[in-house]
């Protein structure tokens, strides 16, 4: 196929997916300070990433040479940058989940994993019908917006609040923070485990033919 524009336009499908749309959820280990918080997380969370993938590498040494295999999955932490309003409800609720975990006065908490850890989904957003999506939905296809993929990050804790700095010169600018969460594992684009045999069969199979 010839490198031509017109054949790019039609690799570039509804045209490209924007880092300006998106939703995040959050399940706190400690639920939110109050009902709202939970929807007003989904307005004021202005920053995040889709998480990195890694699969570490095992040198084996051969002859002079080094064969790499693969080793083991890890995931790096995740964050979210989120909008500080005057009621500092969404600050509170991630101060109160860390003091879940080590008082800030006693240093004593929870010990067992399952009391302490939360989750979240990232959705990427299409752009029709964007603003007929209703935060109170739960996100799922077809209630009214356009999710176009998921990433579910599981097992999540926060390790880091960011600090807010203040300044006389900030006359013009809206406090925001950072959270920054460690990570168990994720599941892709809805997935409710690992891959089943029939994709793992057609994986096998594509490959082998060349494609």
């Amino acid at each position: 196929m010839a490198s031509t524009i017109s054949n790019f336009k039609s690799q570039l499908r509804r045209g490209g997916a924007r880092p300006n749309l998106f939703e995040v959820d959050i399940t706190s280990a400690t639920g939110w300070v109050n009902n709202d918080a939970q929807t007003e997380f989904k307005f004021l969370c202005k920053a995040t990433s889709m998480p990195t993938q890694t699969i570490g590498s095992v040198d084996v040494p051969f002859r002079g040479r080094i064969l790499k295999v693969a080793g083991d999955r890890t995931f790096e932490p995740w964050s979210v940058t989120v909008i500080n309003d005057e009621s500092f409800d969404l600050r509170q609720s991630f101060e109160r989940w860390q003091e879940l975990i080590n008082g800030i006065e006693t240093g004593n908490g929870s010990v067992t994993p399952s009391e302490y850890m939360g989750s979240g989904i990232i959705r990427q957003l299409g752009r029709t019908n964007i603003g007929s999506r209703d935060p109170g939905t739960g996100g799922a296809a077809g209630s009214g917006g356009d999710v176009l993929y998921t990433y579910n990050v599981q097992d999540i804790w926060p390790s880091e609040i960011g600090s807010i700095d203040l300044s006389y010169e900030s006359s013009d600018a809206i406090e925001e923070f950072t959270v920054t969460f460690q990570v168990n594992y994720m599941q892709r684009g809805g997935e409710e485990g690992p891959p089943t045999e029939a994709v793992k069969s057609k994986f096998i199979k594509t490959k082998a033919a060349g494609n």
